[in-house]
């Protein structure tokens, strides 16, 4: 189970997404722990059975059982603050946004890795699901950390592959069940 499995099973339709897949993971210039925390933590917010099954053992043999934990712990929280952010916004009734949230979110201020990998990795899991509010929040966040607007592309890029390659192997599962 690899990156290189995962590509072969790409159909044809999709040779873009197996290309990108290949450059965004295979050739990143990012640090190995910010690329494999990111790619950890979008397989997992993709809900694709199968990427996850073909990216985690890879994702897990490049990071540190505390990284490797911290990446899940990403795709965790920002699953449940990325609907609670993304629901308050979208309300036309702003009052929302004046009320105290309420909910747990301790592991952002100690993922148990460097601040700046974690908010990377929740920024790439906003990506996918689409709160804008956390977008801004968590480029905002590396930007005063001095991470230059190549290196957050890196994430999202990574996000919008994983994403495509999920939902383009999910539909070919269930076409091939049919």
């Amino acid at each position: 189970m690899s990156l290189d499995s995962l590509k072969s099973a790409v159909p044809d339709y999709a040779k873009d997404l197996k290309l990108n897949l290949g450059s965004v993971i295979g050739n990143s210039d990012l640090p190995a722990q910010q690329l494999w925390g990111a790619v950890l933590a979008t397989a997992i917010a993709s809900r694709s059975p199968i990427v996850l099954r073909e990216l985690e053992p890879e994702a897990k043999a490049n990071l540190t059982p505390e990284a490797y934990s911290a990446a899940k712990s990403a795709a965790a929280i920002m699953a449940m603050n990325n609907v609670f952010y993304r629901t308050r916004h979208l309300l036309s009734d702003h009052e929302y946004g004046t009320l105290r949230a309420g909910l747990r979110m301790n592991v952002i201020g100690n993922p148990g890795v460097d601040k700046v990998d974690f908010e990377l990795w929740s920024f790439a899991v906003s990506a996918i699901n689409g709160c804008g509010m956390c977008l801004d929040s968590h480029e905002q966040v590396l930007r005063k950390a001095g991470v230059d607007r190549e290196t957050i592309q890196e994430a999202f890029k990574i996000a919008a592959v994983v994403e495509a390659v999920g939902a383009t192997l999910d539909a070919e599962a269930v076409l091939a069940a049919q």
